[in-house]
């Protein structure tokens, strides 16, 4: 089991990106090799296979159990394709559920003013401000480059043209953002503009220090050394600015920015087909069911329209 696992690895996985084949890679040395790598594969069993799954289910959330049932299934599908075994006993083998995930959450407006006032000697203000107030995905923001940030708009244009910035690219394989809705261009509120404003000059004059030229088509935000921050760079700085504010640094993520966004515009008032727009979304099911928390403590819109409705009609009579 364990060689069909590795040969699949290593010719069954061509396009796929390297952090793809790496998250591939943890789990199977993780989870698969140690359990079933002995295992003959014409020996597998469905029995086998739901044994494992069920001991990992003890111990990982539904979503990993999903992956590594799929892992299993297409390297021995993999196998099956080049006659090493006549049957693939995994796919007649069900999925249990998993332990639950840790749920995402939503930081209050006072909590968010917290979280933006205790980055602001930090090299992730601006980051931040972006990530609170224009909800755009840790992977859209890691790749920003300064030739996609407008911080002076066309007020002559007609109509006039914001200061905007242009969402057109991810971390994903080929740059392209997660899905077509993804890809846009989105006005930027007055903080962010002056965030990014004074997080421009800082990096000017970190290039002047170092004796080099400043380059107008860089990365907005980049590691130390110049390339895209990856996602540990962003979380480590993220848990001290969480911590300067108050918050336990364990208790938030920086992905949970996102979700403040969406679950502030909407305690606002703010539709919740605009919010999907606004963050990307083709439709407004993941807006409302995922990335919308509860954070006013009473729904009072539905009481406030009927007494509003019913008095009018009383005063008719």
């Amino acid at each position: 089991m364990g060689d069909a696992v590795e040969g699949w690895l290593a010719y069954g996985l061509n396009g796929r990106s390297p952090k793809t084949v790496e998250n591939y890679r943890h789990n199977v040395d993780n989870h698969l090799i140690p359990l079933l790598g002995k295992k003959k594969l014409a020996d597998l069993s469905a029995e086998d296979v739901d044994k494992w799954l069920a001991d990992r289910a003890t111990r990982l959330s539904t979503r990993t159990l999903r992956l590594l049932h799929s892992l299993l299934n297409r390297a021995v599908r993999y196998a099956q394709a080049r006659d090493k075994v006549m049957r693939n006993v995994v796919e007649l083998c069900e999925i249990p559920a998993g332990k639950e995930g840790r749920p995402s959450k939503s930081l209050t407006l006072e909590q968010a003013e917290a979280v933006l006032k205790a980055s602001e000697d930090s090299d992730m203000h601006a980051y931040i401000v972006l990530s609170l107030l224009i909800g755009a995905r840790q992977e859209e923001l890691r790749p920003l480059t300064w030739d996609h940030v407008d911080l002076h708009g066309d007020p002559k244009a007609e109509p006039p043209t914001p200061r905007y910035i242009e969402v057109w690219h991810s971390v994903c394989e080929g740059g392209d953002t997660k899905t077509k809705k993804s890809r846009r261009t989105l006005a930027l509120p007055m903080r962010c503009v002056v965030a990014l404003r004074l997080h421009r000059l800082r990096q000017r004059k970190q290039a002047q220090r170092q004796g080099l030229q400043w380059d107008p088509h860089g990365l907005v935000f980049p590691s130390a050394a110049g390339t895209e921050l990856d996602s540990h760079n962003v979380r480590r700085s993220f848990r001290k600015v969480i911590k300067a504010a108050g918050l336990p640094p364990k208790d938030w993520t920086p992905r949970e920015m996102r979700h403040s966004f969406v679950s502030i515009m909407s305690a606002s008032g703010v539709s919740l087909e605009d919010i999907a727009r606004l963050i990307g979304h083709s439709g407004t099911r993941v807006t409302e069911l995922v990335y919308r928390k509860q954070i006013k403590p009473v729904i009072a819109e539905g009481a406030e329209a009927m007494d509003t409705i019913f008095q009018s009609l009383k005063s008719k009579h």
